[in-house]
């Protein structure tokens, strides 16, 4: 299956209500051209799960700055003022989590595992409406696992079976949702052909990317 589209193709398998996971922290390792592209398209009523809301004119911040979703779910929020401003006016659903549990949650979704428990977040706000157990005597919260609809991951190289390489931090969250949705799609900045990544580079298999696009 050939898995090179334009970053056109890509916008067009968003759509209205959907639920996307974006990776990236404050905008870095996001697939940058996709999202802004995103922005432009009119898609709305999304719910993202991402670290944060980036800035309102950068990553996915700018979809909040455009009132195109409806829910995120999100360990951060004060880089947008979009996203505050939007929250207290009732017109954005904020669902905080904080980033390790959210990370774990991505893993869960992608593991096919039904929820983690952490002691983070007991006795606060965050355990409202949770189950509690009690595992030799330790309280935990039972956190659900996150899937989405689609995954826009950003890879600094990748080849065109979609086999995809992080460099620094640019790795953050994208490793994790591209095994968590049911179709990911990966901008990849230095585009190879097959073979010339070395395998203990690669941090996301191609089996997991559905559709790659040349940044």
């Amino acid at each position: 299956m050939k898995k090179l589209i334009s970053v056109e193709e890509a916008v067009a398998k968003v759509t209205d209500g959907m639920t996307v996971m974006i990776g990236g922290f404050l905008a870095n390792g996001t697939p940058n051209a996709i999202v802004s592209a995103l922005a432009k398209s009119g898609v709305k009523n999304l719910t993202l799960i991402v670290n944060d809301t980036a800035f309102p004119d950068r990553g996915c911040g700018q979809l909040i700055a455009n009132k195109q979703v409806k829910k995120v779910i999100v360990s951060h929020i004060g880089t947008n003022p979009c996203t505050s401003e939007q929250m207290n006016s009732g017109e954005l659903e904020i669902e905080f989590c904080p980033q390790g549990t959210l990370a774990e949650r991505v893993r869960a979704g992608g593991a096919g595992l039904g929820g983690i428990l952490t002691p983070t977040g007991i006795g606060t706000l965050v355990a409202e409406g949770k189950q509690i157990l009690n595992i030799d005597g330790k309280d935990y919260l039972l956190e659900k696992p996150l899937r989405a609809d689609v995954a826009l991951v950003g890879a600094s190289v990748g080849d065109d079976a979609g086999n995809l390489v992080y460099k620094g931090t640019t790795q953050n969250f994208n490793p994790l949702m591209a095994t968590a949705a049911d179709l990911v799609i990966a901008e990849i900045e230095e585009l190879v052909g097959q073979g010339e990544l070395y395998p203990e580079l690669v941090r996301t298999p191609g089996i997991f990317v559905d559709y790659i696009v040349k940044a």
